[in-house]
């Protein structure tokens, strides 16, 4: 789990993933803003390798369900598998905490993230403006 000096790390991480549609989709919310507030609040895992922070998953508890609220891999790795374990470990802990579902929302622009959800397991639920939003049971 992450600590408020993971901050910096973290920040650089979600950036850096996040940059090759930030130019592209002018809508996109500041999503690396907030890291010290989701440490205090929510459920922040760390990937790490050679000691800088790879790969990053907010989950969200809240009863029986459950929100990731972001999920972010460095592209430098992309393709390595560090985003199917971060999303695991999210399940897993969704699904130890007593939820029984868990949600997320993505953008209507990115439709490689919908597919990859899909082949996860997830199922979009609706589209909401530039959002989709989806679920998995857990």
């Amino acid at each position: 789990m992450a600590k408020l000096q993971d901050v910096p790390g973290l920040k650089t991480c979600i950036d850096r993933a996040y940059a090759p549609v930030k130019s592209t989709l002018p809508d996109l919310p500041d999503v690396s803003s907030g890291l010290e507030e989701d440490i205090g609040q929510n459920h922040v895992f760390v990937a790490e390798t050679d000691g800088r922070i790879v790969g990053c998953s907010i989950l969200g508890l809240h009863g029986q369900s459950a929100h990731l609220m972001n999920i972010a891999v460095d592209p430098d790795i992309r393709g390595m598998g560090i985003g199917r374990l971060l999303i695991e470990a999210v399940e897993d802990l969704a699904s130890e905490s007593g939820a029984t579902e868990i949600h997320l929302a993505t953008h209507v622009a990115m439709p490689e993230n919908v597919a990859l959800y899909a082949h996860l397991g997830w199922s979009e639920m609706e589209r909401n403006g530039n959002k989709v939003l989806m679920k998995k049971d857990l």
